[in-house]
């Protein structure tokens, strides 16, 4: 056999603890739907690898005797209204920051940056009576406002912009160009890498989202839907099939998120230059 045909042991266990990371990874997410569908599921010593009769009760139950289909789409219309604005947000002051000169770009840049140390349990307060202030609490808007803009969006796609060759705006603007078309005729469609990068991370960080919307939606109706997983706990018994039945409802939709944008993530990091 020619050298380049042989399998190296150094191969062989590379795949081995890759496919066992792997497995170690996917297991957690198995257990949850297997729990889901085991009818009054509980702690056991002996855990089954698969219910004697699968049921899938606790999934009526969970969309029957509570109203989870309107956390649902309260989570999901909160994700989408995110990760739209931010979009939206980081492209335009990425732009700025990448092509357009001005005075005390690289600090006011930095600046931006810093915020990005600052955690969310600092500012809840402060962000709490704001809005109190402006009577948006217990509101929708009052969840959104918060999340408009992304410090780590806009280091995010200015990264990619400063990929995209100049040589491209001077020519646009040869052609009569402004910075309206440069942006969306030229840098846009270049980093759509770095925008799908964006958008699962804008709505992974809504869709996961606990601390804010717990502060400042009190309503039932408004709740989204980890702060309704957090209270499916009961406080002496839990059913856990109906609580794993609801974190399987809130893995399919980044799950499915992620699996379509791949692709587009692994290229939008690495033409961003984040490690």
């Amino acid at each position: 056999m020619h050298r380049s045909q042989r399998v190296r042991p150094q191969s062989v266990i590379l795949h081995v603890v890759i496919i066992a990371g792997a497995a170690a990874m996917f297991f957690p997410f198995l257990w949850t739907f297997i729990t889901s569908i085991t009818a009054g599921a509980g702690f056991s010593i002996t855990p089954q690898l698969w219910p004697e009769n699968p049921s899938f009760e606790a999934y009526q139950t969970l969309f029957t005797e509570r109203p989870f289909a309107r956390v649902v789409a309260n989570s999901v219309g909160l994700a989408l209204v995110t990760t739209l604005v931010q979009l939206f947000t980081s492209a335009t002051a990425a732009y700025a920051f990448s092509r357009l000169p001005f005075r005390g770009r690289g600090i006011v840049f930095a600046i931006y940056l810093a915020t990005m140390m600052i955690p969310l349990q600092v500012l809840i307060v402060p962000l709490f009576a704001e809005l109190k202030a402006f009577g948006l609490l217990n509101t929708y808007l009052g969840a959104l406002l918060p999340t408009f803009a992304s410090a780590f969006g806009i280091f995010l796609l200015r990264q990619a912009i400063n990929q995209v060759p100049r040589e491209l705006d001077e020519a646009a603007t040869l052609d009569g160009a402004g910075h309206f078309r440069v942006f969306t005729q030229i840098v846009i469609p270049n980093i759509r890498p770095a925008l799908a990068t964006l958008t699962v991370f804008a709505f992974m960080s809504s869709w996961n989202a606990f601390l804010w919307p717990l502060v400042v939606l009190r309503s039932p109706e408004l709740q989204t839907l980890p702060i309704a997983l957090a209270g499916l706990q009961g406080q002496y018994t839990t059913a856990w099939d109906v609580v794993m039945a609801g974190s399987v409802v809130s893995i399919l939709p980044m799950l499915a998120l992620y699996i379509f944008a791949q692709k587009y993530i692994i290229q939008g990091v690495a033409s961003s230059g984040i490690k």
